[in-house]
């Protein structure tokens, strides 16, 4: 990359971090209680390493949901020490051994949505109704449904999603956090580019980084539920 069109990158960044600094403070300063959700994947890192900046301690919630591989607890794990980040981990209240269909088969394998519902959604619906503004790093070229998201929108329970890097292209992200050398998922360069639970990843080649294809692969799905069950339903 030129090394004037790196600078100019670099200053963008830094005008747009300081702009969503500046929006958390603003949350908090007029008394709003914030959390913020991670998976701990590659892409999470520039919103994780903003919110270790802020002078104040933003919790984060890591839904273990039991299927995850074991590189991203390591990742986490890693993290959290780098950072120096507050992470509270969810759990179904259900045991994977419960989580089975009538036939005795796996949810994951039978019902994906109902086994999302199960360690996802119903999990953190507690902490939404706790808190005012759930901060989350979901950006509009993932998916149809995150294009259609706001910055700033309204989720269940009342709660305020903000959403700080919604605009943020994978190549930000990249830049990002190799300008702030941060580590990098052990997997990642091993060909995931969205990695979420063991039987719902899968390796893709794809020519845009960070992207959710490998996610639910041959299937009809594309969410969690957290961004879909969790926003509030927009009137058309």
């Amino acid at each position: 990359m030129d090394k004037a069109i790196a600078e100019l990158q670099h200053e963008s960044l830094i005008d747009r971090v300081a702009k969503i600094k500046d929006k958390l403070k603003e949350y908090h300063v007029s008394g709003k209680k914030l959390f913020a959700t991670s998976s701990f994947q590659p892409q999470s890192l520039p919103l994780l390493h903003i919110l270790s900046g802020m002078d104040f301690v933003i919790p984060i919630y890591f839904l273990d949901t039991g299927y995850l591989f074991p590189e991203t607890y390591l990742f986490k794990d890693q993290l959290i020490k780098l950072l120096n980040l507050t992470v509270i981990t969810l759990k179904a209240n259900s045991s994977m051994l419960m989580q089975i269909d009538q036939q005795h088969r796996f949810l994951f394998m039978t019902n994906p949505d109902r086994c999302c519902a199960i360690n996802k959604v119903l999990p953190l619906e507690p902490v939404l109704q706790s808190h005012d503004v759930w901060i989350s790093g979901v950006r509009a070229s993932q998916s149809e449904t995150r294009k259609k998201m706001s910055e700033e929108d309204q989720g269940k329970f009342g709660i305020t999603r903000y959403h700080p890097l919604l605009q943020w292209t994978s190549k930000e992200i990249y830049y990002y956090s190799k300008s702030y050398q941060l580590p990098e998922h052990p997997l990642h360069s091993k060909g995931y580019e969205s990695i979420g639970c063991i039987p719902c990843t899968a390796k893709i080649m794809d020519d845009q980084a960070f992207s959710r294809k490998g996610r639910w692969a041959g299937m009809k799905k594309e969410e969690c539920g957290l961004h879909t069950e969790l926003l509030e339903k927009k009137s058309i």
